[in-house]
């Protein structure tokens, strides 16, 4: 049987991405510390770190604070939430940047918004009752 597991994304300031995601309603679910290849890695995620539960993989290397480009095959996650309206203004009151406000999708009636975390990775944000 095959199963989604995670996403890994490179990030330069892990403290702030943790913040970012907890607006979203993840938590921290595992943390791996490996000081001879001076990274860390924290998979973070809505779940009970339990197979079928797919996580975002945060990789901290060790004093890179830039260098990063973010790919240009990379499109964004996708985030379902209650009210997408209230995530936005949750993330744009913890500091976070909004691209593109709550309302229905082009020429349909799903609501949805863009926002992005510290790192300029997208999140899409889908409203799911």
């Amino acid at each position: 049987m095959s199963f989604y597991l995670h996403t890994m994304v490179r990030v330069r300031n892990l403290d702030a991405s943790l913040a970012f995601y907890e607006l979203l309603g993840m938590r921290e679910l595992r943390r791996r510390e490996v000081p001879d290849g001076k990274y860390t890695l924290v998979f973070i995620g809505y779940g009970t770190n339990a197979e079928g539960h797919a996580e975002i993989e945060l990789t901290y290397n060790w004093g890179v604070d830039d260098g990063y480009d973010v790919g240009t095959g990379f499109g964004h996650f996708a985030v379902a939430v209650p009210d997408v309206a209230a995530a936005v203004e949750k993330v744009r009151q913890g500091g976070g940047k909004v691209t593109r406000e709550a309302g229905p999708v082009k020429f349909g009636t799903t609501v949805i918004a863009f926002v992005e975390d510290p790192d300029g990775y997208k999140i899409e944000l889908i409203e799911r009752s």
